[in-house]
């Protein structure tokens, strides 16, 4: 249920309707917009007299809200959350680039990519240092070591660092890791999630390889249940009938979560398609379509690449795709 306050409520008042609520047992989710305060209510609200609370002269309507998940809907937060990474803004208009490779490999890899992407207009530094694969003989990434090049990486260029979370135990290593990355093999795993939850730390929350909307906002929920509500979801493809590309980059999503939740949206092409020379299209469609950023992976040498080289943008072709970026946003706009 949402309660939608009138403008100019005093906080005495509104504090008396909070404190009335929570004295029910029901949760109380505050949402502070420019014109209005809408108080979401989470928990059973079966018992909750609708028609007392809207004829309350500070409430000017009164929602229930349908859907399972609650903390992440655009109707308990009309406006979008807009997260702040040392000082780079994502959602709500603000666009973010995040780029560099699969996996961290050395430290001259990942300073000299860090350096090249930040030039090329990125804003962010993705890099994995933990590698869920497929076959426990590939490449699994260089664990601690790869988180410490990451930060050396990240001082030399002053871009903050994205890097995949596999684990709870793993969580201690992630302290100086400014977002970390829930992957597509995680995004159920709700122990993970409810740990995130505790934490402050912004979160990039992977749809799985064959989940709904549905589920991906549920996952979400799992985390802003807990205490955390720095989430940002990203499409990165998913498993459909096509047998020419890794994954289907689902486009559609990308508006139907803006329209669904309040909480922006990354694209990721990179996984979705499997193949480099499908990262630009996919790219551009996903601006187009209102993607709150794109996260893209860059390499400086893909044919020897310990890891995902095949979809793996060279440098300079990346700085040409940050180019028609900008060029398509200011077009959709």
């Amino acid at each position: 249920m949402v309660v939608a306050l009138k403008k100019n409520v005093s906080e005495e008042r509104r504090q008396q309707l909070i404190s009335w609520l929570k004295g029910m047992g029901i949760g109380v989710h505050i949402s502070e917009g420019e014109f209005n305060t809408v108080i979401g209510l989470i928990g059973d609200t079966s018992k909750v007299d609708r028609d007392l609370i809207e004829s309350l002269d500070i409430v000017e309507s009164v929602t229930r809200v349908s859907e399972s998940f609650k903390c992440c809907n655009r109707k308990f937060h009309p406006e979008d959350t807009v997260i702040d990474v040392k000082g780079v803004k994502i959602g709500g208009g603000n666009f973010c680039m995040m780029a560099g490779p699969c996996s961290v490999e050395t430290e001259e890899q990942i300073v000299g990519i860090a350096k090249a992407v930040k030039a090329a207009g990125a804003n962010m530094l993705r890099g994995g240092a933990f590698k869920p694969r497929t076959s426990p003989y590939d490449f699994q990434g260089l664990k601690g070591t790869g988180i410490e090049l990451l930060k050396i990486a990240s001082k030399e260029t002053g871009l903050p660092i994205v890097s995949e979370i596999m684990s709870i135990t793993d969580l201690p290593l992630f302290e100086d890791i400014d977002v970390l990355q829930v992957g597509a093999r995680n995004m159920q795993n709700f122990d993970l999630l409810r740990e995130l939850g505790r934490t402050n730390k912004p979160i990039l929350l992977k749809r799985g390889l064959a989940n709904t909307l549905k589920e991906l906002l549920m996952s979400a929920e799992y985390i802003m249940a807990s205490g955390n509500e720095n989430i940002m979801l990203c499409e990165r493809g998913i498993r459909t009938y096509s047998d020419y590309t890794r994954n289907t980059m689902d486009i559609s999503a990308i508006p139907m979560l803006h329209e669904l939740s309040h909480l922006p949206v990354i694209a990721d092409p990179s996984h979705a398609t499997g193949m480099a020379r499908l990262v630009e299209p996919m790219a551009l469609a996903s601006a187009a379509a209102g993607a709150d950023g794109l996260i893209i992976e860059v390499h400086n040498d893909p044919m020897h690449a310990l890891c995902d080289g095949a979809q793996s943008l060279r440098p300079e072709d990346y700085a040409k795709l940050s180019a028609k970026i900008d060029a398509v946003r200011k077009a959709a706009l």
